[in-house]
């Protein structure tokens, strides 16, 4: 009868050979490589929330600002002296007058969608006296029924918003000189394609008219607003970089804590307590 072969002896109890000792403490450098890296991004994470936080009041005096614009009394709207300062922080919205006589073989059609449907805006040149010329977006109109015959006649005065061109075109569409598809209100672009000259750099946006014909456009539809969102923004930076620093603390308390195990094995903790 065949005796069964005997287990070696490896001198390990049951299971050792699938015990894992716990990890050491890490080295110095090692260490030192991850405050600095937890500092860095700390640190950005709070320089990403405070620019937000400076943004945040930006946008708070723009809108301001915006508001003093929109309600103040008109003023005579920049001559072609002043045409090369205009600016978007220093104009937009302003509330403005002026004069001159409409030329409604060159009026345009831009798209547009309101709050009373799709259709178009109605950007028509108005020549003053001086011989410039300002587009003047007349309102909203459904389509083209009527818009000649809806012109005033003569020498008009308007008020408005001077509202900065808008170059290029819309959302993912371009506008299109010689088919006339519009799609913003480029002043640079309209004015060549209908090869006008002396063309300020901006339009006015009309006020809503007292009396209006039944095809006449409709102004006054200037939408104001400004997306804000820094303040959520500064609070999400702030709060990764809180995030961080709680991280920082529970990697500085685990090395702590395997450490005290190493000191407790180390000779020099021994000889101390002899």
């Amino acid at each position: 009868m065949m005796s069964q072969p005997r287990p070696r002896n490896t001198g390990r109890a049951p299971g050792a050979a699938f015990h894992h000792a716990a990890p050491g403490p890490r080295g110095k450098a090692v260490r030192y490589a991850l405050a600095l890296l937890a500092g860095i991004v700390f640190a950005g994470f709070c320089a990403l929330g405070t620019w937000q936080v400076m943004r945040l009041q930006w946008k708070l005096d723009l809108i301001e600002r915006v508001e003093q614009r929109v309600h103040a009394p008109a003023t005579a709207a920049p001559g072609p002296a002043r045409w090369a300062s205009v600016t978007q922080q220093t104009d937009e919205y302003r509330h403005v007058r002026l004069s001159g006589t409409y030329l409604p073989i060159l009026n345009t059609l831009v798209q547009a969608t309101t709050e009373l449907g799709s259709g178009f805006w109605l950007m028509t040149p108005l020549r003053q006296a001086d011989g410039s010329i300002v587009l003047v977006n007349r309102g909203f109109v459904k389509d083209r029924k009527g818009i000649a015959a809806s012109t005033p006649a003569g020498n008009v005065t308007i008020e408005g918003l001077l509202r900065i061109t808008e170059p290029h075109g819309g959302f993912l569409r371009e506008n299109d000189a010689a088919k006339q598809l519009w799609y913003s209100r480029d002043v640079a672009a309209i004015a060549a394609s209908n090869m006008l000259a002396n063309v300020a750099p901006y339009f006015v946006d009309a006020a809503k008219a007292q009396e209006s014909a039944p095809d006449a456009p409709v102004g006054g539809l200037t939408v104001i607003s400004f997306h804000n969102s820094h303040l959520v923004y500064a609070l999400t930076w702030y709060a990764l970089a809180l995030m961080v620093a709680g991280i920082s603390w529970w990697i500085v308390r685990e090395e702590r804590r395997r450490r005290r195990p190493a000191a407790a094995n180390s000779p020099q903790y021994h000889a101390g307590q002899d």
